[in-house]
C-alpha cells in the first residue's frame, strides 16, 4: 500500500490508531482484579497520606513493588479527577510509545512499508490488548522497556549514538523502579557483542569504548536512585524497624529471591511455550512455520540485525522461563522485538500465500479492519459483561447499613479497602489463600 503521507503524519496516526483501540471502553471500565484494586488504592492513599516513596496499603507498608506505577496513577488521577480513568491512562501510554517506537525503527532499519507494518502487527496481536488495557504494573513497564529497547537499537543498529545509549539506560533505570525487570532490554547485548566480534552486517561495532558503556551503567543507577534515596532517607529519617524491614524485603526479597525462588505463579519451564504464546501472540504465532525458516535463512547470510533482534527475544524468554514463577504477563516486553524481526518479511508472506489468490489478497485488508475493529468493540462489551466490583456493591451496603460509623474488617481484601465509604479499623492485611493466587 503506498501512501503520500509525510514519515511524521503517518508515525502520528498510528499512534492515534493506537490510542483509540486501546482506548476503546475507557471510562466504562472499573479495578475487577485484586491486583488494579491494590494499585489503585496504594495511589489514592499516596494523594492523601502523602506516602510516596514507601507506599502504604491501609496505612500499612506495601512493600512487593516499587512506586513509579502509583506515582504514575496518582499523577492521573490529580490531571483528571477520575481514578477509574486515571488507572488506565498508563498503559494507553505505554500503546501509542511502544507504537511509535516501532514505526520508527522498522522504518529506519528497513523502509516506512516495515514500518507501517510493525506498527499494525503489534495492534493486532491479543496480548497487546490482555496487558495494555489494564490497570496493572506490566502496562506500564511496557513504556520503559520499549524505550529501553528504542535507544540501544538506535545504537548498536543504527550507531554509534551514544546520547541514545544513555537514553535506553535512563529509560531502564526507570523500569526497575517501575518493576524490578526493567532492565531486560540490556539483554540485547549478548548478541550484539557476538555480532559485532564475528564482523556481522548490519550490527556497528564500537572497539575501544568501555569508559562510555560503563557510563551507561552509572545512568541506570541514577534513574534508579530518583526513588532510591529518597526511600533509604525517609526511612532512616523515621527510624523505624518497619522501615528497614520494607528497604530488605523490596530490594531483596520481591527481586532477587523472588526471581530464584517463587512462592507463587509457580509453573513448569515450558509454560509460556506450551500455554502463553500459541494463545496470547496471535495472530503472529500462525506464521511461525513460515517464519522461522526464513530467519535461519538470514543468519545464514550473518544478518545482524536478525541475531540480535531475534536472540534478544530468546533471551528474554528464556529469562522468565528459568524462574518458577510464571504469570503469561511476564513475556509481553518480548512481543516488540518478535513483531519487529518479523515484519520485514510480511511482504514476502503475503505473496507467497496470495500470489495466485487475487481474490483472496483483495480480502486482506478488509479482514484486517474487521479485526482491528473487534478488538475496539471489545472494550466497551467487557465492562458491560463483567458489571460492577462486586467490593464496591457489599461496602456500598456496608456504608448503608452501619450509617458510615466505624467498621471493623477482618480477613480483608484489597476492594474492601479500595472501596469503603466509612472509616475503617483492621488488624493487618490477610494474605491470600492458595485458592485466590492460583486464580489470579
Amino acid at each position: 500500500m503506498r501512501t503520500h503521507l509525510s514519515p511524521r503524519l503517518e508515525g502520528w496516526l498510528l499512534v492515534a490508531l493506537a490510542v483509540l483501540l486501546v482506548g476503546g471502553g475507557l471510562g466504562l471500565r472499573l479495578p475487577q482484579n485484586v491486583d488494579e484494586e491494590r494499585f489503585l488504592g496504594v495511589a489514592l492513599e499516596m494523594l492523601q497520606n502523602g506516602s510516596w516513596f514507601v507506599p502504604h496499603r491501609a496505612a500499612q507498608i506495601y512493600a512487593d513493588k516499587p512506586p513509579l506505577f502509583m506515582w504514575a496513577t496518582a499523577f492521573f488521577i490529580w490531571l483528571t479527577g477520575s481514578p477509574n480513568i486515571a488507572l488506565y491512562l498508563p498503559g494507553l501510554l505505554s500503546a501509542g510509545a511502544t507504537t511509535a517506537v516501532l514505526y520508527d525503527l522498522g522504518t529506519r532499519l528497513w523502509n516506512r512499508r516495515i514500518g507501517r507494518y510493525a506498527a499494525l502487527l503489534f495492534l493486532a496481536t491479543y496480548q497487546t490488548y490482555s496487558i495494555v488495557r489494564t490497570g496493572q504494573i506490566d502496562s506500564f513497564l511496557c513504556l520503559w522497556i520499549a524505550l529501553g529497547f528504542y535507544g540501544l537499537v538506535r545504537h548498536v543498529l543504527l550507531g554509534p549514538a551514544w546520547g541514545w545509549f544513555y537514553f535506553s539506560c535512563a529509560a531502564m533505570g526507570l523500569g526497575i523502579i517501575t518493576k524490578g525487570v526493567g532492565f531486560v532490554p540490556a539483554l540485547m547485548l549478548i548478541p550484539y557483542t557476538y555480532a559485532a566480534h564475528k564482523g556481522w552486517h548490519g550490527v556497528v561495532a564500537m572497539p575501544g569504548q568501555a569508559a562510555r558503556w560503563a557510563l551507561g551503567l552509572l545512568v541506570l543507577l541514577l534513574a534508579c536512585c530518583l526513588w532510591l534515596v529518597p526511600m533509604i532517607i525517609s526511612v532512616v529519617r523515621d527510624g523505624g524497624p518497619e522501615g528497614f524491614a520494607y528497604v530488605q524485603e523490596i530490594l531483596l526479597h520481591q527481586t532477587a529471591n523472588r526471581y530464584a525462588s517463587a512462592w507463587d505463579h509457580r509453573e513448569p519451564f515450558w509454560y509460556f511455550f506450551v500455554k502463553v504464546i500459541p494463545q496470547y501472540w496471535l495472530p503472529l504465532v500462525l506464521a511461525l512455520p513460515w517464519l522461522i525458516p526464513a530467519w535461519r535463512r538470514q543468519l545464514s547470510k550473518h544478518d545482524g540485525r536478525v541475531l540480535v533482534l531475534l536472540g534478544w527475544v530468546l533471551l528474554v524468554l528464556l529469562f522468565f522461563s528459568l524462574s518458577s514463577g510464571k504469570r503469561k504477563i511476564y513475556i509481553f516486553p518480548a512481543l516488540p522485538g518478535l513483531v519487529l524481526v518479523a515484519a520485514p518479511l510480511l511482504p514476502w508472506l503475503l505473496k507467497r500465500w496470495f500470489h495466485d489468490r487475487i481474490r483472496a489478497r483483495r480480502i486482506v485488508p478488509v479482514v484486517v479492519v474487521v479485526w482491528l475493529g473487534l478488538w475496539f468493540a471489545r472494550g466497551f462489551v467487557e465492562p458491560v459483561i463483567e458489571g460492577q466490583n462486586p467490593h464496591k456493591e457489599l461496602m456500598e451496603q456496608a456504608a448503608y447499613v452501619t450509617q458510615g460509623a466505624d467498621l471493623v474488617l477482618v480477613n480483608w481484601r484489597e476492594g474492601h479497602w479500595l472501596y469503603a465509604r466509612q472509616p475503617i479499623v483492621h488488624f493487618g492485611f490477610a494474605k491470600p489463600s492458595a485458592t485466590e493466587q492460583a486464580a489470579r
